[in-house]
């Protein structure tokens, strides 16, 4: 088994030792190659990194942080016939590559396997909604994406060109996964763990603002300008029930602004819009079991549907074009 094993990192000197030390315990006996793929950390992750015998690759100008440019950038580096992509937060599951490789072995026209993320704090509400949804990426079997990551067959990712749109801050398994099923590729999910993941414990609201400050909220606006004139751009549209969501948004926000222009009454137009806002609230609280979670919802909805016309209209460089990019280690 040849495997290579990229960790995207950014400021993760918190966890990046044990995040290495589960995939050296998950390679031994075989072989393979850990790849450091680093946005530009400021804290002591790099120097952390460096005492074990890994490839430390990190960005430099003009490239700037992004989710797509990660594992891009690892990509760019490792050599082996498998690529295992996760993130400097995680703790890799010792059983899990044994198992991937055999099932890719046994189906030759699945580009990449991945098993469950297993969410180890949840305080955030953030990472506890996304436990509880039902989703389609987090079921069992044929997926449409492998978000979290999981391993990935090279001739697949070389037969659509490259692993990321290193344009994109966000939805970046999405694209990987449309473009690998749009040439014919399969993505699976194994019922068993993948990873474990200990995520943000920041307050959700501030999580938020953050999101929106480092761009991430703009990756569905950026998918769809990446995808505008590709073959899979009417499948992008079906496969996102996001826009769908954000479309009512924009039609919510519209009632609004036009009961407040053209209400003669503005003490009236704002009790509408008010109520209107607490029903939503209300009625999502419902169906996520309490109120904190319904109007972290609502305000997230809010926050993305802000972000996708930001997006949508942002600059774009050759998605698979070589990164700017240094080798900070190299294993002895």
């Amino acid at each position: 088994m040849t495997v290579s094993v990229i960790i995207k990192t950014l400021n993760e000197e918190k966890r990046i030792a044990a995040t290495i030390e589960s995939v050296v315990a998950a390679l031994a006996g075989k072989e393979g190659e850990i790849i450091i793929a680093d946005s530009g950390s400021s804290d002591r992750t790099v120097e952390i990194a460096a005492q074990y015998p890994v490839t430390i690759a990190q960005i430099v100008p003009p490239a700037l942080p992004s989710c797509g440019i990660g594992p891009q950038l690892g990509f760019q580096y490792s050599r082996h016939p498998f690529v295992c992509l996760m993130d400097g937060d995680m703790l890799l599951d010792a059983g899990f590559l044994d198992e991937a490789i055999a099932f890719l072995a046994e189906n030759p026209s699945v580009g990449g396997v991945t098993g469950h993320v297993e969410e180890k704090l949840v305080s955030n509400l953030e990472f506890a909604r996304r436990v509880n949804r039902n989703a389609p990426e987090n079921r069992i079997g044929p997926i449409d994406r492998m978000n979290g990551g999981g391993l990935y067959r090279r001739a697949a990712i070389e037969d659509v060109g490259y692993l990321s749109d290193r344009n994109l801050h966000g939805y970046e398994e999405f694209e990987l996964g449309v473009r690998l099923r749009s040439a014919g590729w399969g993505l699976h999910r194994l019922d068993r763990r993948f990873v474990q993941h200990f995520g943000h414990t920041v307050n959700s609201y501030r999580l938020l603002v953050r999101r929106w400050k480092s761009k991430y909220l703009y990756g569905i606006g950026e998918l769809l300008r990446a995808s505008l004139g590709k073959p899979y751009f009417l499948q992008v549209l079906r496969e996102l029930p996001e826009l769908k969501l954000w479309a009512l948004v924009y039609l919510w926000w519209a009632l609004s602004l036009g009961l407040i222009l053209f209400l003669p009454h503005k003490g009236m137009a704002i009790a509408s819009v008010s109520a209107m806002f607490a029903a939503v609230v209300l009625l999502v609280s419902l169906k996520k079991g309490s109120l904190g979670m319904g109007l972290y919802t609502v305000v997230a909805w809010f926050f993305h549907a802000a972000a996708l016309p930001v997006g949508l209209f942002r600059s774009r460089l050759k998605p698979g074009a070589p990164i700017e990019s240094r080798i900070l280690g190299k294993p002895a």
